[in-house]
């Protein structure tokens, strides 16, 4: 249902009508954009935002995550970056990457195209009156507003929510920010590491024995995103009812606390401390990883049952009615001892041995991968969890990109184009919009672009 009601709304809204309208294999004319300027575009447009329009005024890692999902599903999204560089990720590389990028090619990396496919790019100077002009006859036409700028700096330009609402009554702004724009702590900046700190996921990550441990993905930026994106889906659908948009205020801070679930319902009503337990589970043993000979198997029973068949498994019935472990209170209450018998009985064999034993019980396992056996992984293949594309940044020639985590049956998410240059769209953008190539002229040498 929701697939088929959000076109309905931009076609409502008088903002799908040339995707109406195409002729079966005719690919779709961007707005705001010459075709011919679109190098990257693989495959027309049939996803289930089809003709919602987005400009995206954010940059390193949990708006443009955003973005890209609403990007993934169809939707249209204008990439507004600063002038003087870009996003900043641009030119996040890492020592691997001095093969990977033509020597030409300064402003990609592999972080930027992880975050960045299926958008357009344009520069645009917020601070240069006519770079506002601009941006307001963008925002005349467009569905939504992404930024992730602290709160109050897009009134101090000039270009905030107030000012987008008159010119478009039916915008939908969304921003994203370290606190949320209330409270004490408003006017700091947000980093995923300092939000991930403050608001509890390091107290409770890390060995039970050591250190607060940072996880290895920027988890609350990309989760925030997640977030984002699906508050955008519903303020979209409610516009559908009204006719009128709104403000959406996200935040790093208030997101990791939501995520806390289980953890901040146990203090909140128990008054109960959260600890660190490493790979291990606080109310399931055996529940965490385990070494073998070889690397480590992740091997867990919830249940009684599932327990029993365990140590049938393991050639150790005993230990199914020892009465230490048989119910899973005894086995959390006396861990430490279950967990020392349990290791030393699977370091004996490698992980393959493992899952050849495993395989088909229906226990809760699975071997714990290095990222090369993760894209190795038949099921990872069968998913297409992978593309290649074409790209003329690479040196050579193409780029593998990840692939889309949900499926639809009947509006699939496609790439359609790869990762933008810097600017890559500015000209055509403006060109569309009316201005001559020497009016972009002048606006470059005016650093307007």
């Amino acid at each position: 249902m929701a697939s088929r009601a959000l076109p309905r709304l931009a076609c409502r809204l008088g903002l799908a009508r040339q995707s109406l309208t195409l002729k079966a294999g005719e690919l779709p004319r961007p707005p705001y954009s010459h075709p011919q300027r679109y190098t990257h575009t693989f495959t027309r447009n049939g996803g289930p935002l089809q003709g919602v329009r987005i400009l995206d005024l954010t940059r390193v890692l949990a708006g443009p995550f955003c973005t890209q999902i609403l990007a993934d599903y169809g939707a249209d999204v204008l990439k507004i970056e600063n002038p003087k560089g870009g996003d900043d990720t641009r030119l996040w590389r890492t020592a691997a990457e001095k093969d990977i990028w033509k020597a030409t090619e300064k402003d990609i990396s592999a972080y930027f195209c992880t975050i960045n496919r299926n958008k357009r790019s344009m520069t645009l100077n917020f601070k240069h009156e006519q770079g506002r002009r601009i941006l307001f006859r963008l925002v005349k036409r467009a569905d939504v507003v992404v930024d992730n700028f602290v709160p109050g700096k897009m009134d101090d330009l000039g270009i905030g929510y107030k000012k987008l609402r008159e010119i478009n009554p039916a915008i939908i702004h969304a921003s994203i920010s370290g606190y949320g724009a209330g409270g004490p702590y408003s006017q700091r900046a947000g980093y995923d590491a300092i939000a991930a700190a403050e608001a509890g996921l390091m107290h409770i990550t890390g060995e039970r024995d050591g250190p607060p441990t940072r996880p290895g993905l920027g988890l609350v930026d990309m989760s925030t995103g997640l977030f984002l994106h699906g508050a955008i889906l519903a303020a979209l659908y409610m516009r559908q009812q009204t006719g009128k948009g709104q403000k959406i205020d996200g935040s790093l801070f208030e997101s990791q606390i939501s995520l806390l679930t289980n953890v901040a319902m146990s203090w909140l009503n128990g008054g109960v401390e959260a600890q660190r337990w490493g790979t291990a589970h606080p109310s399931i043993v055996p529940y965490q990883a385990f070494k073998t000979t070889d690397s480590y198997i992740v091997l867990g029973a919830v249940n009684n049952r599932q327990y029993q068949l365990l140590c049938k498994l393991l050639d150790r019935q005993d230990l199914a009615t020892d009465p230490r472990f048989a119910e899973n209170t005894d086995r959390v209450q006396n861990r430490d001892e279950l967990t020392r018998i349990l290791s030393e009985i699977i370091e004996r064999k490698s992980t393959e041995e493992w899952l050849s034993t495993l395989e088909g019980s229906g226990m809760t396992y699975g071997p714990i991968n290095t990222i090369e056996k993760v894209f190795a992984h038949p099921q990872t293949k069968a998913r297409e969890m992978v593309q290649n594309l074409p790209y003329e940044a690479a040196s050579s020639g193409e780029i593998k990109v990840l692939g889309f985590p949900v499926k639809f049956s009947e509006t699939s998410p496609a790439i359609r184009m790869a990762p933008p240059g810097l600017g890559e769209h500015t000209e055509a953008t403006l060109m569309d919009m009316g201005f001559s190539r020497e009016e972009v002229q002048d606006m470059r040498e005016q650093m307007v672009i």
